[in-house]
């Protein structure tokens, strides 16, 4: 299991990051890792949610189904799944002077053989998530 946690401070409201955070079919806005990410069912975007996304890891495409599992005035919680691999994203908001922190944990749970490769993707995630907090305030700032 590989987990990575960013505190990523966004210059607005909480509802306004919330509520862009939680259709995660904006996340190839935010994410440099996603190609695509589509919903596949219909409906508000609230818990049962979900989403077939497209990623690029290592050099390699995957696709995950990321279902929305929690939607609260501060947390959002969305799992990913394919045959190898497990993707929790875990995102918190609080209120601060500057707008909204944002705590983003992302959790990698791989499975069978593919559990052997935990040590060696973690440097490739930290990456990933080193760009994440780059580019989402610039995404959130300039957003309508």
């Amino acid at each position: 299991m590989v987990t990575v946690e960013r505190r990523i401070t966004i210059e607005r409201p909480v509802g306004e990051v919330l509520a862009y955070l939680a259709d995660f079919g904006n996340t190839p806005e935010w994410d440099p890792g996603t190609e695509s990410c589509t919903r596949i069912d219909s409906g508000p975007v609230a818990e049962g949610a979900t989403w077939l996304n497209v990623s690029r890891f290592r050099s390699r495409q995957t696709r995950l189904t990321y279902r929305l599992e929690r939607y609260d005035q501060d947390r959002l919680v969305f799992v990913g799944e394919n045959r190898t691999v497990t993707a929790t994203d875990d995102i918190t908001l609080r209120a601060s002077q500057a707008g909204t922190v944002v705590v983003y944990r992302a959790t990698l749970r791989f499975n069978g053989l593919a559990r052997l490769a935990g040590p060696f993707v973690r440097p490739t995630f930290e990456d990933l998530a080193d760009r994440v907090a780059e580019r989402l305030p610039r995404v959130l700032v300039a957003a309508p």
